[in-house]
């Protein structure tokens, strides 16, 4: 009775051992299991009636290496073309789980992080974009100094404000010595117009001043440490979840940035760009900087520049109370895939790094 009572008990211990060894096989399995789908946002507009990305999202598409190294993984590629209120859309899509990359700006990042949903930058794009200051084109302002108790418009939150409190403090004013009205590019530029406004600050100077809606007072062109920023982020859980995935979504960002980067493509870069509607001139006129060479415009390098700007975001987030938490530039900064693009590309001395 014993023996069979002790043999019984092991026979039972084995299958409970069993069943918890395979459910934990199982478990294991499914965690490192890869989503079969890999979504990606980015600005968009319109053409043909459709949504359509642009830039250097719209080569990733168009070179279709990504789709088919996905492919070879067993996932599927898709885009979110967003427009309107980009920060906002991106950022409940990231709050939501949505998506797991998304290329946009600074400032609605750092909001998104400082609320809880972590995200990082994994691919920095060149040396920023240009912000404007203008006016009506019969107005005798040359300068932001001579708009002072004046009304300039400019959308609150927007990655470019922070480029107007910079070009404020720069000129030894206040923004205490302005009001700001906060409102779209769109809205700001009627504003403008009908005289409801004294001046306008956005991006997109050059096509509003070619259409005569504004006069260009000011310029970020020359003035790398004064322009906007918009990058690729990565939703963290999804990326150190999946490194291999998420290599592989860096690498083909690199390989768009590298043929954008080289002179015998900035024609056919440009070209894209007039999809938008955008008059080859304009385009032409908004990438026309002699300061800064071609291919430094798409550089991903995690240099001095991109430290000390997320430092100056991160501090004016917190100094406006657009958030509560401080953060760290070094929790929204993720070099590890870039650096590993990089070298398998053989790409690490094409592009210049500005010390920290």
């Amino acid at each position: 009775m014993g023996t069979r009572w002790l043999s019984r008990l092991l026979r039972q211990f084995s299958l409970a051992a069993l069943a918890t060894a395979l459910s934990a096989a199982g478990a294991i399995g499914i965690a490192r299991a890869e989503p079969g789908v890999v979504r990606i946002a980015t600005t968009a507009f319109t053409e043909n009636g459709k949504a359509a990305i642009g830039g250097v999202a719209y080569r990733v598409q168009q070179e279709g290496w990504l789709a088919a190294q996905l492919q070879q993984r067993g996932a599927t590629l898709e885009w979110l073309p967003v427009s309107g209120d980009t920060g906002a859309t991106m950022n409940e899509a990231f709050a939501s789980k949505r998506i797991d990359f998304a290329a946009y700006g600074d400032l609605p990042s750092v909001i998104l992080n400082a609320g809880g949903v972590r995200t990082q930058v994994v691919v920095p794009f060149g040396r920023g974009a240009d912000v404007f200051l203008l006016v009506a084109p019969g107005s005798q302002a040359r300068s932001i100094r001579d708009l002072k108790g004046k009304r300039i418009s400019v959308h609150r939150g927007r990655p470019w404000e922070l480029g107007l409190r910079h070009l404020i403090e720069d000129s030894g004013l206040k923004v205490s010595d302005f009001t700001l009205v906060n409102m779209d590019i769109k809205p700001g530029a009627a504003a403008l117009a009908t005289g409801r406004v004294d001046a306008l600050f956005v991006l997109g100077g050059d096509a509003l001043e070619d259409r005569g809606a504004g006069r260009i007072i000011w310029s970020s062109k020359g003035k790398p440490e004064r322009k906007m920023r918009a990058e690729l982020w990565g939703r963290q859980e999804f990326t150190q979840s999946n490194p291999a995935l998420t290599q592989l979504v860096v690498t083909a960002w690199l390989r768009a940035q590298h043929w954008a980067a080289q002179e015998t493509n900035r024609d056919a870069f440009l070209l894209d760009a007039t999809r938008a509607g955008v008059p080859e001139r304009v385009v032409r006129r908004a990438y026309d900087d002699p300061q800064l060479a071609w291919k430094e415009r798409f550089s991903p390098s995690y240099d001095g520049l991109v430290y000390r700007h997320y430092r100056e975001v991160l501090a004016f987030a917190h100094q406006q109370k657009l958030v509560r938490k401080q953060l760290k530039v070094e929790e929204l900064l993720e070099p590890r895939f870039v650096d590993a693009g990089l070298r398998e590309l053989g790409l690490t001395d094409f592009w210049k790094q500005e010390k920290q």
